[in-house]
């Protein structure tokens, strides 16, 4: 069963974000508070542990939630073969897969440490369709 691990946090951009006991998702904005939650299609974005845990494997040291500057840390599931337009329920809320992986910042520390990184390939984003609350042990269902 797939499961939220983490909810992370941020309020400038550019920055690890930090983990949070709940978050509320703001339909149409994000994570509220959230230095990436606005009015477009990237409002919240996503990581797996299973891929942290590939990054682990590589050498890098010091891994946690919020590392790659992702809102939701996700376990059992593999978002980046999600199409995009799939629909997820998490926690309280909707949410719509609007972008599988990015284009990475020039100086993210963990691509300068061991030169790769796996936000750009394995992360996704979503926008928030149907807003509520996620937390830690909050269910992923593929609606």
């Amino acid at each position: 069963m797939a499961k939220v691990v983490a909810v992370n946090i941020s309020e400038v951009k550019g920055v690890i974000k930090k983990p949070i006991e709940r978050g509320y998702f703001k339909e149409n904005h994000g994570l509220e508070g959230d230095a990436h939650a606005g009015d477009w299609h990237r409002q919240v974005s996503l990581l797996s542990k299973e891929s942290i845990d590939k990054m682990k494997a590589m050498g890098v040291e010091g891994l946690s939630s919020g590392k790659f500057a992702e809102n939701i840390t996700t376990e059992g599931i593999t978002l980046y073969e999600l199409p995009i337009g799939t629909k997820l329920k998490i926690g309280e809320t909707l949410m719509e897969v609007t972008q599988i992986g990015k284009e990475c910042h020039k100086g993210c520390a963990i691509r300068s440490q061991v030169g790769d990184c796996i936000m750009p390939r394995e992360g996704i984003f979503t926008k928030v369709l149907k807003g509520g609350y996620i937390k830690s042990g909050d269910t992923i269902e593929r609606v």
